[in-house]
């Protein structure tokens, strides 16, 4: 087959023009890859800011992470692009050792043992895991190692695997505080083989839930580990200026406050409406435009495009494709999240009394986990120059976030409860100089029960529309790991179709 000429290619790049709708990672990255090829590309937010669930605030002179903080190493995706951005120099690991647990029964708070997986142990019998469970809970697991191969079978619930394998104290105690602090679900929720990939099999081969766990332990030794983060001196909020940075150069036309109300489709030509906001009209960039505008006025406008992205949270998606495709489903029931940050004036927390954070046994506190700030990121406690940040967090699947019905004064204030309980410590309203709260609704789990399923099937529909492409975290699962080499992926497949098609 003969190759396409350049020049030609280039033409038909130039004549193309993709609108990305949504300005989080996965929009970036989607905008990025349609751009460096020659396409013309609009980006459009509805918001006033890029980054999604990358956030950033200023807390008293002090740049902070409100929201994703970190990026997990795994595939080496996220540092493929960091490298590329020229921010490879601010790549910082996190300090200041593991988890603690906080509220097990009629037990002191206790560091969260090492050597396991999702929480479940490879003995039961270890010191630190024994602290937590006690005796009787580490001789109901043992049975595990005692049931005969039979019974062995494969479960797709990771809390029932569990609580049948190794009983109730393992399931409450060390199981659940983590699938809840890291995937905002409860474990019966959660899909074994996605969460857990290879567990099952493991499990039928060796004969026993910690002898599984052992065995994939022993697979990964000498390998990096899968959950390993690491973060950015100055805070994630850096990845997101670079990529607007580099959408600018390459000529981009990147709007915020433009909400897309419609899609539809004709031929092989796309129409996106959208309500622009004008918040200052005599200082908008397009004043001139759109003239005669009054401050904080909305004007309604159609572009045109031969492609469209979405790469909104999964209602919007839903409700923007579904002209098009009728049949795409409702979607999932996505968790409320709510981060409050803290920036304290405590010498109490100088000796960092739970290392760099906490998470809790459900039902045992209002928050789900806790971060100190200032002791996992070295930059960090640079910055805060002897103060303390603290971030708490709030809401899980199928729960209001505890803080939603509060004022920002009174969330606040049970954060600063929460946080003196979780470190054990007292901290006094005195003591906290600032406060930032952030809401996310967030992306429905990867790992839970039935989320790949409907995922894929909703993707294969959008995917029959030409010109269609959908990225993000709904589809490719929370975590700047997934969604980067998704949005890349989505994005080549729908400039290859504009560049090859007949």
């Amino acid at each position: 087959m003969t190759a396409e000429p350049s020049a030609e290619l280039a033409a038909r790049a130039a004549a193309q023009h993709v609108v990305v709708v949504g300005g989080g990672i996965g929009g970036l990255i989607a905008a990025r890859e349609c751009a460096k090829v020659g396409m013309r590309v609009t980006l459009l937010e509805a918001s006033e800011s890029l980054g999604g669930s990358i956030r950033t605030a200023e807390l008293d002179g002090i740049t902070v992470d409100v929201g994703a903080e970190s990026f997990a190493t795994r595939g080496g995706h996220v540092r493929e692009l960091i490298d590329e951005l020229g921010l490879a120099d601010a790549v910082v690991s996190p300090q200041g050792g593991g988890a603690w647990l906080s509220g097990i029964p009629n037990t002191p708070d206790a560091k969260l043992p090492g050597g396991g997986l999702l929480g479940i142990p490879a003995n039961p019998f270890q010191d630190d895991v024994r602290a937590i469970i006690g005796w009787r809970g580490a001789w109901r697991a043992y049975v595990d190692r005692l049931r005969p191969p039979l019974t062995i079978g494969h479960e797709r619930s990771l809390g029932k695997l569990v609580r049948s394998r190794m009983g109730a104290r393992v399931h409450d105690r060390l199981v659940a505080p983590v699938t809840v602090g890291v995937y905002s679900a409860r474990p019966d929720d959660v899909d074994t083989d996605v969460a857990a990939p290879g567990l099952n099999a493991s499990l039928t081969r060796v004969g026993s839930l910690s002898g599984a766990v052992a065995s994939l332990a022993a697979d990964r030794k000498g390998k990096a580990p899968g959950a390993a983060v690491q973060g950015l001196a100055g805070g994630m909020g850096r990845l997101v200026a670079a990529l607007h940075a580099e959408l600018e150069k390459y000529g981009v036309d990147i709007r915020t406050g433009a909400a897309v109300s419609a899609l539809t489709r004709d031929g092989g030509a796309w129409s996106v409406t959208a309500e622009i906001a004008h918040p200052d009209a005599e200082d908008a960039p397009d004043a001139e435009i759109v003239p005669d505008v009054e401050a904080d006025a909305e004007t309604e406008e159609t572009i045109t495009a031969t492609a469209v992205i979405l790469a909104t949270p999964e209602p919007a998606a839903r409700a923007l494709a579904s002209t098009l495709i009728p049949d795409l489903g409702e979607a999932g029931a996505a968790p409320e999240i709510e981060i409050v940050t803290l920036l304290l004036d405590s010498s109490e927390l100088d000796a960092a009394p739970r290392g760099s954070g906490v998470l809790t046994v459900p039902g045992s506190h209002t928050a789900k986990a806790l971060t100190h700030s200032t002791v996992k990121w070295g930059w960090l406690r640079d910055s805060a120059a002897g103060r303390h940040l603290v971030r708490v967090s709030f809401g899980t699947q199928g729960e209001p976030a505890p803080t939603a019905d509060l004022d920002d004064e009174a969330a606040a204030a049970l954060a600063l409860a929460e946080a003196s309980a979780l470190l054990g410590v007292t901290l006094r309203p005195d003591q906290l100089v600032a406060s930032n709260r952030a809401r996310f609704v967030q992306a429905q789990p990867a790992s839970l029960i039935g989320a790949a399923e409907r995922r894929s099937a909703a993707r294969e529909a959008m995917q029959k529309v030409p010109g269609l492409g959908v990225v993000g975290a709904w589809m490719a699962g929370t975590g700047l790991a997934q969604v980067i080499p998704d949005a890349v992926g989505e994005a080549d497949r729908v400039r290859a179709a504009l560049l090859w098609q007949d």
